[in-house]
């Protein structure tokens, strides 16, 4: 079985064992939480409490209080100093590709790589890539990944993507740590302060985009952080489906005591910043075209922005980041950005042959030559233990 049939078979047996609510925590709603019936009337429910922008802000104010609650989100996290590390820069056709690590929490190391333009002049866009989950733990090092940020640095911006917990580089935890969502989101947020230290990135154009779980985390982090000026939420937002891992719904940000809402409101907390909305016919987010983008475009409408919001819909394709889906995103984060579409087009079609796919040891940002730091904190309770 290839590997974006592994993909799929991961997802869907998630799915499958998260499609009833969980007795044991009535304030979570995890995966199919609702039918799709219901997750349409429960938009209709939500659609009741305001009217108009200053009523939505209301409710936006409400429900990113209820995102930062139900994570524990501290106001002031307790960073690090960022101390990056940076080595084995390999320059490649119109891009060049390092790896990167530098520190979240205290002791807590955030692993990725960092794909930049050559021969760029003056302030180029930032874009921040997050992957999905999948049975292969290398997602950050898969060639759909490296394509698209191999990609989106030729077309001239500097991109950055990052493991998840327990994924490439990220193994001081397991994944699927209680408080996985808090330490994500924060290793987002570090991973944006590191973005946007470089000085060639042009803090006023940051973008980001991640698939399924990524595409989560690209949500959540838009609604949290204003510094994301662009989000591409690819195969994610659903209004019945609320992620299959307790790294996306294992802790009650959807359901608090002053109110319930779903991945589509938390989505729509971008307005009226620039969203391209990447769905297709074969996963969670079939229904988009009917159901959640006219719910989070008629958001947009509040603040005059409806054309800021899109959605390329992809029938018969499933649940990647694969060709088309990379290709809307290109076309979205050209336009929004000013990226040079230019530079990767032949013969009229988007091209990424030229792109190098690595082996993904060349891509690890912690080796023999270069080990994790010896004040890395190792193990779940340690790890929680700085989440407390």
């Amino acid at each position: 079985m290839n590997v974006r049939l592994l993909t799929i078979a991961y997802f869907m047996g998630t799915l499958a064992a998260l499609a009833q609510p969980n007795p044991a925590r009535p304030d979570l709603c995890q995966g199919a939480y609702f039918t799709e019936a219901e997750g349409a009337a429960a938009l209709k429910t939500f659609a009741q409490t305001y009217h108009d922008k200053a009523s939505w802000e209301t409710r936006a104010a409400l429900i990113r209080k209820g995102i930062r609650d139900g994570m524990k989100l501290p106001d002031k996290p307790k960073f690090a100093p960022l101390q990056p590390i940076r080595h084995s820069v390999r320059k490649m056709n119109g891009y060049s590709v390092e790896n990167v690590a530098f520190e979240s929490l205290p002791g807590i190391f955030v692993t990725g790589n960092l794909y930049k333009p050559l021969n760029a002049t003056g302030k180029v866009p930032g874009i921040l890539c997050s992957h999905g989950h999948g049975a292969n733990l290398n997602n950050r090092m898969m060639e759909y990944t490296q394509q698209r940020c191999a990609t989106l640095a030729r077309m001239g911006a500097v991109v950055f993507a990052y493991d998840m917990l327990g994924y490439g580089d990220s193994k001081q935890s397991d994944h699927k740590i209680e408080n996985a969502l808090t330490l994500q989101t924060l290793n987002g947020m570090r991973s944006l302060d590191f973005l946007t230290s470089l000085p060639e990135v042009d803090k006023d154009k940051i973008a980001m985009t991640g698939e399924s779980g990524g595409g989560t985390q690209t949500f959540v982090l838009t609604a949290l952080d204003p510094r994301i000026k662009v989000s591409v939420p690819v195969v994610m937002v659903s209004a019945h489906f609320f992620g299959g891992c307790s790294c996306e719904s294992g802790m009650p940000i959807h359901k608090r005591p002053t109110h319930q809402t779903s991945n589509v409101e938390l989505a729509a907390l971008a307005a009226p910043r620039p969203m391209l909305l990447v769905s297709d016919g074969k996963d969670w987010t079939k229904n988009t075209p009917d159901v959640e983008f006219p719910y989070i475009q008629n958001i947009y409408g509040y603040y005059g922005a409806k054309d800021r919001v899109e959605n390329v819909h992809l029938t018969i394709e499933g649940h990647d980041y694969g060709p088309s889906k990379r290709i809307a995103a290109y076309r979205f984060l050209a336009k929004e950005l000013k990226l040079d579409l230019n530079r990767v087009i032949k013969d009229g079609q988007i091209d990424e042959s030229p792109n190098t796919v690595l082996e993904p040891a060349a891509l690890a940002v912690f080796d023999a030559t270069h080990p994790r730091p010896a004040r890395a904190v190792v193990g779940d309770d340690a790890v929680m233990a700085l989440l407390k």
